[in-house]
């Protein structure tokens, strides 16, 4: 029993550390392609930047602690779905560091159309107008 316990203590302490920080995705009762763009950015986006209905975490909580791939936090930064689909062809606005077309074809309509409707949830200001977005990528 003795040399099983520091054992038990070691498994438990994983899993108690394995749900820090793992909200997961809450995007649910959205139609197929926002649902689908929520999974998509949680696998393909969330090491870069941060939004927290899909549990990403990937953008630099201060500036201090910034790192070159750090992304935008996009609980913070509203997006149109226009610029999204610029960003994923071009590798971001600067073409520095994301690498271009990380999605493609509808998948990137998806992940577009999931940001544009998610991004800026917790942002100061609220009137930046996007155009309507497209009904391809509603569906």
């Amino acid at each position: 029993m003795r040399r099983s316990l520091p054992l038990l203590i070691v498994v438990a302490a994983s899993f108690l550390l394995a749900a820090c920080g793992s909200e997961g995705n809450s995007v649910t009762g959205q139609s197929a392609a926002i649902e689908s763009g929520s999974q998509l950015f949680a696998a393909r986006c969330s090491g870069c930047h941060t939004l927290s209905v899909v549990g990403a975490e990937g953008s630099a909580a201060e500036v201090s602690s910034a790192e070159k791939t750090n992304g935008p936090n996009f609980n913070t930064r509203q997006e149109c779905y226009e610029n999204v689909i610029y960003a994923i062809q071009n590798g971001g606005f600067s073409g520095a560091i994301m690498p271009a077309n990380i999605v493609v074809g509808k998948e990137s309509e998806q992940v577009a159309a999931f940001l544009a409707k998610y991004a800026g949830s917790e942002a100061m200001d609220r009137t930046t107008k996007c155009p309507a977005t497209p009904a391809t990528a509603g569906g």
